[in-house]
């Protein structure tokens, strides 16, 4: 049963505070207790996790958008309690580990959340949403990061309104900002043939406009009360099984790996500019592409014997169409690197979320999100 120390939860005051009757005030702590017996256990380390990015973390967003992103369906979720929900997984994304090793319950959609769902974070990422509004728009319905962080300006608005201003701003800056965004600015932009960026920029250029972007936008979350940033790096993304579906040898794409390698460095580069100038601040860096690396080149090790097709899709590699409804997938899912044509299994996602919570600066840098999570930071 996961536990909550309640006296201590900042975003508990807003109840203790208010004239609820001690009875009604009880049942609300037991439902919350309730609620989360799902997800962490130990004591929670932060308040709580705020989530952005795209369908590597998505869990239901676009679920009732006008959307062809979605992942509502049978057999999404195959492997998880609940079934399908929205999650681009057999079972848990990276941020599901995360937030259980970090003591909270499983992070809510920001389409489901309401009331006291919102005490523990929100989770605002959208399948086929980029940095760039643009991006992802073959779609159609999707989240921008520039509408999530909107939303999440909604969701500080009613903390506020709870908290007050002081103890709002207090609480927030102890929470866990969990930013996944640029991969659909590659796949679903520049490498598609009806979208105008590739005659635009060459892969210095893009990923420079990328970041440009990038740093307004978690500019505009650092004005906003963020203080503790994990950011992830874009995978292998020459390796994924849509990818490799397009390849005559089956090899991964060079040229597609080179393309993304300028994003990652300008996000390494962008973190030292807004740490020198963001008083407060402490980003972390997730190296999602060294992790993707070390599971392929360890394979064997880590229990894996595919590493280059999905477990459900279609064509070659299982990828040139996505997990389609109620498509039978592999029977071993552990076995499997990829879910589907894009996005990793339930087990790689959890090993990449175990290396960034508590791994050493091989794979997360310049501190792991364990020791994020435990600094006291002075909110400026």
């Amino acid at each position: 049963m996961h536990r909550h120390t309640v006296h201590k939860h900042p975003f508990m005051a807003k109840y203790l505070r208010s004239s609820t009757s001690l009875l009604v005030f009880l049942i609300m702590v037991f439902m919350i207790n309730s609620a989360s017996g799902q997800g962490g256990s130990g004591r929670e380390m932060v308040p709580a996790m705020f989530i952005f990015g795209d369908s590597l973390i998505d869990n239901g967003n676009n679920n009732n958008l006008p959307s062809f992103a979605k992942a509502n369906y049978f057999p999404y979720g195959i492997d998880f309690n609940g079934g399908p929900t929205g999650r681009f997984s057999n079972g848990y994304t990276m941020v599901d580990e995360i937030a259980e090793l970090l003591g909270l319950p499983l992070i809510p959609a920001y389409s489901q959340a309401s009331g006291e769902q919102v005490l523990h974070g929100v989770n605002y990422a959208s399948a086929a949403a980029g940095i760039l509004d643009i991006t992802g728009r073959n779609f159609v319905g999707r989240i921008p990061f520039d509408e999530q962080i909107g939303n999440f300006q909604s969701t500080l608005d009613q903390i506020t309104d709870s908290l007050g201003a002081d103890d709002a701003a207090r609480a927030i800056g102890r929470c866990i900002f969990f930013v996944g965004m640029g991969s659909n600015d590659y796949l679903n932009n520049y490498l598609m043939p009806n979208f105008p960026t590739r005659n635009q920029y060459n892969a210095q250029q893009y990923a420079d406009f990328l970041a440009a972007q990038y740093t307004q936008q978690l500019t505009k979350l650092y004005n906003l009360g963020a203080r503790k940033f994990v950011l992830a790096g874009l995978g292998l993304m020459g390796c994924i099984p849509s990818i490799l579906a397009q390849s005559p040898s089956g090899t991964c794409s060079e040229e597609v790996n080179l393309l993304v390698q300028p994003f990652n460095a300008n996000v390494k580069t962008m973190i030292n500019n807004l740490s020198a100038n963001l008083p407060g601040v402490r980003f972390t860096y997730m190296d999602v592409a060294h992790m993707f690396e070390d599971i392929v080149a360890n394979a064997r090790t880590y229990g894996f014997s595919v590493v280059n097709r999905g477990c459900c899709g279609i064509g070659r590699n299982r990828g040139q169409i996505t997990c389609l409804p109620f498509q039978t997938p592999c029977s071993d899912r552990d076995q499997y690197v990829f879910w589907d044509a894009f996005h990793p299994t339930e087990k790689v996602n959890i090993i990449m979320a175990r290396k960034g919570f508590n791994g050493d600066q091989t794979f997360i840098y310049p501190m792991n999100i364990e020791q994020l999570a435990n600094l006291d930071n002075e909110i400026n």
